[in-house]
């Protein structure tokens, strides 16, 4: 006897993506204007903490908007039959893309500023920190509109990071300018520069290991796979568990498939199977229950 089972019961993903587009709209809208002032005083000065914190802000917004993106195709999904799963896929590429996109910032920074190191320009302080507070006033705006969403996206939690870098940038460049202002020393500006770099480094990659994990199809770090399978097999009529397989979609996301030999009754070894599984919150779940001769020919990896 053979029974199947598919668990694709809708989370609240449609409505948070709901709440989430108009904060992210607001949130680029208010960086894109202040990426223009913050890259122009930078120019204009010749400061590199700026162009540091203007470079980030750069990022934020590309960040932002492919965020954007990938929620809305998300948010979509796909009728046609070559994307059965649509475009959930869509916020991890972006979130890829983001932390590229914050490593180059941030090793382009730290080669500029070494460039500087025998000879660092003077850099005048009162723009700086006019721009310093004015950027850090604009990005605790925006981390407010995306905090709420950022553990719920990897595409938002790109954008977010981004968005909490520059806040901290910002906070260097304010000190930079008062150390400008007060000491005249010319290097704060270099040191500045570097510190965020470094600090928004091991960020970045952070990130991007664990879009990697998704794509790769690694089992999420939450789930014990080895312990799902024990309790899969003390369900009462399963004599063994093969074909087992847990994997992230997108955030939020955890899918599962599995195959269970029963001699029992198909219909309610399915349904204590699945309550094993929504425990672990595997809502996303194909169950099979099969005879126990189907396993003859099965390989080694089932």
């Amino acid at each position: 006897m053979l029974a199947m089972g598919a668990g694709h019961n809708h989370t609240p993903a449609e409505t948070e993506a709901s709440r989430m587009i108009p904060r992210m709209i607001i949130a680029a809208a208010i960086l894109a204007a202040f990426f223009v002032v913050e890259l122009a005083t930078a120019l204009l000065i010749n400061s590199i903490a700026l162009l540091a914190d203007a470079g980030h802000m750069l990022t934020d917004v590309v960040a932002v908007f492919m965020g954007l993106g990938a929620v809305v195709l998300a948010r979509r999904g796909s009728a046609s039959p070559n994307r059965t799963y649509g475009w959930h896929r869509a916020e991890v590429f972006t979130a890829v893309a983001n932390a590229v996109l914050l490593i180059g910032v941030a090793l382009f920074i730290l080669v500029e500023a070494l460039e500087r190191l025998s000879a660092a320009p003077a850099i005048p302080g009162v723009p700086m920190i006019v721009v310093a507070l004015a950027g850090l006033a604009a990005n605790l705006v925006v981390a407010l509109l995306l905090r709420s969403h950022s553990e719920g996206s990897l595409a938002v939690k790109g954008a977010y990071m981004e968005v909490i870098a520059d806040t901290v940038g910002s906070v260097g460049v304010l000190i930079a300018g008062v150390v400008t202002i007060t000491t005249h020393w010319p290097y704060a500006d270099v040191v500045v520069a570097v510190l965020v770099a470094m600090w928004v480094l091991p960020r970045a990659i952070g990130l991007a290991r664990a879009a990697l994990r998704i794509l790769s199809e690694s089992s999420p770090s939450h789930i014990d796979v080895e312990e799902l399978r024990l309790a899969l097999g003390a369900v009462d009529g399963v004599t063994g568990v093969h074909d087992l397989h847990v994997w992230t979609l997108s955030p939020g996301k955890d899918m599962v498939t599995a195959h269970l030999t029963s001699e029992g009754d198909s219909a309610r070894v399915l349904g204590d199977a699945r309550a094993v599984l929504a425990a672990r919150g595997l809502e996303h779940a194909t169950v099979q229950v099969e005879p126990p001769d189907s396993t003859r020919g099965c390989s080694a990896e089932c």
